[in-house]
């Protein structure tokens, strides 16, 4: 069972905006004062470079362009509608917005399997939407795949049950607590866990600050610590600058980089850089437009493959 894949799946936009279904509850998200298609041309130049940075280093990104006709602004995070795991198995997921929804497209996972990948069987959660039910993918669950651990931070589009329900179909023990954000003065839960904590194979990523529950935060530091994982803590500010939406990939010989945002990278502080490199190399790529208006960052953009090659 592997952590870390150097295969991962990238949706090129191709109607990025702001997406005003989204940002009811994302408080990441900020409009810029741009016409719309001068912020999709951004988006894709950021995409474009992001892309090949990861290409430099030899990861495996299978690119697939959204499909113009579906109006899916918020495209380019796959890991919220789709994850692909070792045995084969896809998991499709109840996206909160409705014009995500969309988002989901079976030519994406026929184009994936024409790379050569298997899939064997597909689980799917997405009739939850029908009873506003939701679940969004690796942007809900944080899967320690190696010692089958789900960690996730209920919210509007993390469903306690539904979350349960997934750790019981793929075998995973449910690390469950909430994470707040400061908005307007008040404490709100933060939308996607994987904004404020972030899993690699050493070592974890994670702002406690925002986890305000004292035994929640106790339970999650115990299961990440009796891993063996190094904590290195982030701030609520570093959140805000996309510093938890970080994922570990493999390049060329199997080396480990751990993949954030230049806003996240600015953030982080000497010494958390150095723990950082104590484990893998760090790979960022500017993604100004993107974060702003997409209210998500580098993670996000990622859908890692595990599924086996036939």
């Amino acid at each position: 069972m592997n952590q870390t894949t150097n295969t991962i799946l990238m949706i090129r936009p191709v109607q990025f905006r702001m997406n005003e279904q989204t940002a009811v509850n994302n408080y990441f998200q900020e409009d810029l004062d741009l016409k719309n298609a001068v912020i999709n041309t951004k988006a894709q130049e950021e995409f474009d470079a992001f892309v090949e940075k990861l290409q430099a280093v030899g990861v495996h990104v299978i690119v697939v362009s959204d499909n113009k006709e579906l109006d899916t602004p918020d495209s380019v995070f796959p890991n919220n509608w789709v994850s692909f795991h070792e045995n084969g198995d896809v998991a499709l997921y109840p996206m909160f917005a409705e014009n995500r929804r969309k988002e989901r497209r079976e030519d994406i996972l026929e184009h994936i399997e024409a790379q050569g990948f298997t899939i064997e069987n597909i689980v799917d959660y997405t009739s939850a939407e029908k009873e506003g039910i939701f679940l969004e993918g690796t942007g809900s669950l944080l899967l320690d795949r190696v010692n089958k651990k789900a960690y996730c931070a209920l919210s509007a589009r993390a469903d306690e049950d539904l979350f349960i329900e997934f750790c019981e179909d793929f075998e995973y023990t449910p690390v469950i607590f909430t994470a707040y954000q400061t908005v307007e003065g008040e404490r709100k839960p933060i939308y996607h866990t994987n904004v404020m904590m972030c899993l690699a194979e050493t070592f974890a990523v994670i702002c406690l600050d925002s986890i305000d529950d004292k035994k929640e935060r106790k339970n999650v530091l115990k299961h990440l610590k009796e891993d063996g994982k190094e904590v290195i803590v982030i701030t609520e500010d570093q959140v805000a600058n996309f510093a938890g939406n970080m994922l570990q990939v493999r390049g060329l010989d199997n080396k480990r980089f751990l993949v954030m945002s230049q806003a996240a990278h600015d953030s982080l502080t000497t010494a958390q850089i150095k723990t950082i490199e104590k484990h893998c190399d760090i790979l960022s790529s500017s993604l100004e437009t993107i974060e702003t208006c997409g209210g998500g960052s580098a993670r996000c953009m990622m859908a890692e493959i595990f599924l086996p090659k036939n």
